[in-house]
């Protein structure tokens, strides 16, 4: 890819990828505009009480529900250069985050760039360049812009993944997805079923429990959790299927229930995209992206925030220095080939031990080194390897109480090291008392 001299960059959605991509653009001066649909920033970090569509006939972008707390600690929720408030909790509400974003939009002075009520229609490549439809959402009126490279930010966590368990129309109770879940209140007293127990199944499952009369959770998960759950909470397999009044599980077992809330994740979404982007679109993954973001067959589009197991904030914040490096220039991505053959080799490596290839944005145990990766080829700031221990350390708090883990406090000593205090006894990362 040849450097492009004085580039216009296109980003698309206000969330945190693009608010962090649009800070780092412009601290370099480089040329670029926010397009987002709503008249908000911060994404699906802004909670808003409706479900379905909001006032201006787009579907709701946000999953955020009323009694969410981050699920990372502090420290690993930062964005580089704007500290967070050092008399927050541990594990901020969502309330306190939004906040920070909306002070960290306004700190940079990020608003003045970002078109609001602005809907990207429409993603093409057309004479090696960039050509984005998009549409005022109140006035109908439609603009059409050419760019140098295209930040696509717009996530992955608002299209729910529903999973289409027989028998769901014959049940007489209200079946939503944990999209639109806001508030336990109305599941006052009832018989309520939770379906998956990955992130937000678990933490729905313990929010609806103070509520209901019964909670069923219904999951096929290996992970061993030690949390022990209420009496009123009764572990089942996956669901069979539904009949008018309840559900019949995998193991022939029946619960009667009122209500169903499917956390089932979300899928990859975008629909703006056509095929001269040059990826490859399914519910369940994009392909094939160097890096995790880089678009292989089009790389002056970046696609951000695809990474999953890993501290999102962080990643999201040095994804968006990488980028911000190609498009200065300040260092040249592989030829076409050897980006295709690194992916190839990931892709491999999952398929060969019976994975699902929506495998390919996991980073996990790897996510130290690709910030490292990010870092040697782009020259950006190393994200520090304390956070990945704090994840580490945080995981394990998880496994051992889903109801205490949010007590501890993490506090980073240097870029290697943290202490971790809960009432009053502070460890350091060996896991020694000091």
């Amino acid at each position: 890819m040849t450097h492009i001299s004085n580039p216009r960059v296109c980003i698309i959605g206000a969330g945190l990828a693009g608010l962090t991509s649009a800070k780092y653009l412009k601290e370099e001066g480089i040329k670029f505009v926010v397009l987002e649909s709503t008249r908000y920033v911060g994404g699906t970090w802004r909670y808003d009480s409706r479900v379905g569509y909001d006032e201006n006939g787009l579907p709701l972008h946000t999953s955020m529900y009323m009694h969410l707390r981050t699920n990372l600690p502090k420290p690993t929720m930062e964005l580089r250069g704007f500290p967070l408030p050092d008399d927050i909790p541990s594990f901020p509400s969502w309330k306190i985050y939004y906040n920070y974003i909306k002070d960290y939009a306004k700190h940079f002075d990020l608003e003045r760039d970002i078109k609001f009520l602005h809907n990207v229609i429409l993603v093409s490549r057309v004479n090696d360049i960039w050509n984005v439809k998009y549409q005022n959402v109140l006035t109908g009126e439609e603009f059409e812009d050419e760019f140098d490279f295209v930040i696509v930010g717009t996530g992955h966590f608002s299209k729910p993944n529903m999973p289409n368990i027989p028998g769901e129309e014959k049940f007489s109770g209200s079946i939503i997805h944990s999209h639109d879940y806001r508030d336990p209140i109305r599941y006052k007293g009832r018989r309520v079923l939770v379906v998956g127990a990955g992130p937000s199944g678990m933490d729905i499952a313990i929010d609806v429990a103070y509520a209901a009369k019964t909670l069923v959770h219904s999951h096929h998960s290996k992970i061993n959790f030690r949390t022990v759950f209420p009496k009123h909470y009764i572990r089942k397999p996956d669901v069979q299927e539904f009949n008018e009044t309840g559900a019949i599980f995998k193991d022939g077992s029946y619960e009667d229930l009122d209500d169903v809330i499917y956390c089932t994740g979300f899928q990859y979404y975008y629909p703006f995209l056509d095929e001269s982007c040059g990826l490859n679109l399914t519910p369940q993954s994009v392909t094939p992206l160097y890096k995790y973001m880089v678009n292989i067959y089009q790389p002056t589009m970046l696609v951000m925030g695809l990474v999953v197991r890993a501290c999102l904030v962080v990643a999201l914040d040095a994804q968006s220095r990488y980028a911000t490096a190609l498009i200065k220039g300040n260092f040249t991505l592989p030829p076409k080939e050897e980006m295709l053959e690194e992916w190839q080799k990931r892709a491999d490596s999952i398929i060969s031990r019976g994975r699902p290839i929506s495998d390919i944005h996991f980073l996990a145990e790897k996510e130290d080194e690709y910030y490292a990766e990010l870092t040697k080829e782009s020259g950006i700031g190393r994200v520090p390897p304390v956070m990945f221990k704090i994840r580490a350390i945080d995981t394990e708090a998880k496994l051992e109480n889903l109801y205490t883990y949010r007590n501890y406090a993490y506090t980073v000593i240097d870029n290697e090291n943290f202490v971790r205090s809960l009432d009053n006894i502070t460890e350091n990362n060996s896991g020694n008392n000091l």
